[in-house]
């Protein structure tokens, strides 16, 4: 029972392997799928959000990949298709949007996001600073803890 059933948890594990998407409908010439692959990976996959649209497997990717093989199939230049993609989609669908006042926070968010973080930080650090100096006892109160760790306290 314990050899059949080792290889039916390994055939059960590696099924995995043929989850793989692969598109149905690649372009014949290399050439040209090569480039609508480059052009593939500066698109975002509006479902998955971090993912360029080569990555993805959702079904809006596998209708974006199309498109853009669509668009070289075509002839259009890669100016052309990204154009094209945004006037659809918005600057979102690009991994890397344009820099322009519309995308300002995009770019300077994480810095703005950093130097508020480190002001924050500088100030909790200086308005509490260590406890300071103790100042040295007088005469009368050196003289009381004497009689305090002696024991003859009164």
């Amino acid at each position: 029972m314990r050899y059949f059933l080792f290889p039916l948890i390994l055939f059960f594990l590696s099924m995995n392997a043929f989850a793989i998407g692969v598109d149905k409908d690649r372009l014949n010439d290399p050439l040209l799928e090569a480039r609508a692959q480059q052009m593939m990976k500066q698109l975002r996959c509006l479902v998955c959000q971090n993912q360029s649209i080569v990555d993805s497997d959702a079904g809006l990717a596998e209708d974006l990949r199309a498109i853009v093989r669509e668009q070289v199939m075509a002839g259009k230049s890669d100016p052309e298709i990204i154009a094209f993609m945004t006037s659809r989609y918005g600057d979102w669908v690009l991994l890397m949007p344009p820099f322009k006042m519309t995308t300002l926070f995009l770019w300077l968010g994480p810095f703005i996001l950093l130097l508020v973080g480190g002001f924050l930080v500088f100030r909790y650090v200086s308005m509490h600073k260590s406890t300071p100096e103790p100042r040295p006892l007088n005469a009368d109160e050196e003289k009381r803890l004497n009689q305090i760790l002696k024991g003859s306290h009164k």
